[in-house]
């Protein structure tokens, strides 16, 4: 905007002509007005951004609620507490660990390829390329990713395990992910600032499928491989046995929860809404943050869909808790391409999730692999596949748009753009999964040998509720211990005053 507000007082005075009595003064009085007015749109312009980058943050954040509803209704009734607490102590022990560390990791610019090294607590923050918005909202994708993890290990897992991983993943881990493909410095970021990107593409991961659903799912993946299943999950005979959630109710909730915040969590990532493409024409970014949030609704509607009629097929039922799984494993797919594909593709993607997820979790029974949320199936199986269609379908004009670092750049296989694109993605997560698998794996182990990771067979027979955390989540009367005692149901012994029945 500023640009089309330029004045030189110079060349305004000869314009003033000689019947001004002092053309200099005049024209620099007009071009100080000018030059004000520009200050302002600029001023509006940061305000503008800087208010769509805390909503969607907030958006995102409010997906804490999604997670703790869903896991909630996903586990047992004897563990609910025990699970609810675990959700909020992601959000808590992740915000000062981001604080002090994960931010500077990830973001830290000037930097190698590999780790961030400035704004170690926010320090110099804000500065000309950060703020504190970038900060809450980069916050609230990092425990999004611990937030998966703990659902893999749900019902099992020592309390002081989950503060152990959860610091650990959302205060080095997630933040070196993160710096590879988000940072300007990453080594195979798409927006990196030297413009020497990983075959001439870098990875278009633009809201996380890899950075933050892999993450998490390749994590809960190991610490569910090394605790082992749950008590009575597999049988003796290998027969699998359902261990059900105890709230469909609390699912759907959590889910609906979910797909709302999706919409800071995809069209958020632009971190920017009031840039035009061609100045003065109803088409710029403002678009593309409309699309995004069409494609990712398109996809969890897709996944949703193809999830129900297949589990029918399969199965005979049409299982809700079935329903909202695919739904979110459309909207893990969808997040890496959402802002580089049409809506069509976007079908395409949510239907091939729905494909995924049901295989995962079948390979999953075959392998007595035990994930009470099947956040490893959803967020690591589905996050992956997303990865794979952003590299087939990305069109180059929308590439173009959103990454307009580099022009010419490789864009979808399937789009006429060569396989440059889907090479750095399959290297991309082959890295995800060595890199996690190197860090979570080993902690994970170490806490396992030290007796730290899984809680006793009395206590999970009991519920961690009862056993850890002072009582169940539910009271199921009002009454007070001496009227429960007096309307206590008995069993009635026949006697032989009982009369007979007619």
């Amino acid at each position: 905007m500023a640009a089309t507000l330029d004045c030189s007082a110079a060349q305004l005075a000869q314009l003033l002509g000689p019947n001004t009595t002092d053309a200099s003064a005049a024209a620099a009085l007009i071009c100080g007005q000018f030059s004000a007015v520009s200050s302002k749109f600029s001023d509006a312009t940061f305000a503008i951004d800087t208010t769509y980058l805390l909503f969607s943050a907030y958006l995102v954040f409010s997906m804490q609620l999604g997670f703790a509803m869903l896991c909630a209704g996903s586990v047992r009734a004897k563990n609910t507490m025990n699970i609810m607490l675990t959700n909020v102590l992601d959000a808590a022990a992740g915000g000062l660990f981001y604080y002090l560390f994960g931010f500077a990791f990830a973001f830290g610019s000037p930097s190698n390829g590999f780790i961030g090294r400035h704004f170690f607590g926010l320090d110099d923050v804000p500065s000309k390329d950060f703020d504190y918005s970038l900060f809450l909202y980069q916050w609230a994708f990092a425990i999004a990713a611990a937030g998966i993890t703990s659902g893999s290990i749900a019902e099992r897992t020592q309390f002081v395990a989950y503060l152990i991983y959860s610091s650990f993943l959302t205060g080095f881990v997630y933040p070196v992910v993160s710096h590879w493909f988000w940072s300007v410095d990453g080594w195979a970021a798409a927006s990196k600032a030297d413009g020497n990107l990983l075959l001439g593409s870098g990875v278009i991961d633009f809201a996380g499928s890899g950075v933050v659903h892999m993450v998490g799912g390749v994590a809960g993946l190991w610490g569910a491989l090394i605790e082992g299943p749950r008590i009575g999950r597999f049988g003796s005979s290998g027969r699998t046995v359902a261990l059900r959630g105890h709230s469909a109710s609390l699912v759907v909730l959590g889910t609906f929860m979910l797909w709302f915040g999706w919409y800071g969590f995809n069209p958020g990532s632009f971190t920017k809404i009031l840039s035009a493409y061609n100045s003065g024409g109803y088409y710029g970014q403002w678009s593309a943050v409309g699309r995004t949030a069409v494609t990712t609704t398109l996809a969890g509607c897709t996944a949703a869909l193809t999830t129900l009629f297949g589990k029918r097929i399969l199965s005979g039922h049409w299982n809700v808790t079935d329903v909202c799984n695919g739904l979110l494993g459309g909207f893990a797919a969808i997040t890496s391409g959402c802002s580089v594909v049409e809506p069509w593709a976007a079908i395409v993607c949510g239907f091939v999730a729905a494909v995924v997820l049901i295989s995962c979790n079948a390979l999953a029974e075959r392998a007595r692999f035990d994930d009470p949320l099947e956040a490893a199936q959803l967020h690591g199986g589905c996050g992956a596949w997303g990865i794979i269609f952003t590299a087939l379908f990305a069109t180059e004009k929308y590439v173009n748009e959103v990454y307009p670092n580099k022009p010419g750049r490789p864009y979808g296989l399937f789009m006429g753009g060569g396989g440059k694109l889907l090479v750095a993605h399959l290297i991309q997560i082959l890295v995800i999964f060595g890199w996690v698998s190197a860090t979570m794996g080993p902690l994970f182990f170490v806490l396992h040998k030290l007796k730290l990771l899984r809680i006793s067979p009395e206590d999970e027979m009991a519920g961690m509720d009862l056993t850890r955390h002072g009582g169940f989540a539910y009271v199921y009367d009002d009454e007070d211990e001496s009227q429960k005692r007096n309307f206590q149901l008995r069993k009635i012994e026949p006697n032989a005053t009982t009369p007979p029945t007619n």
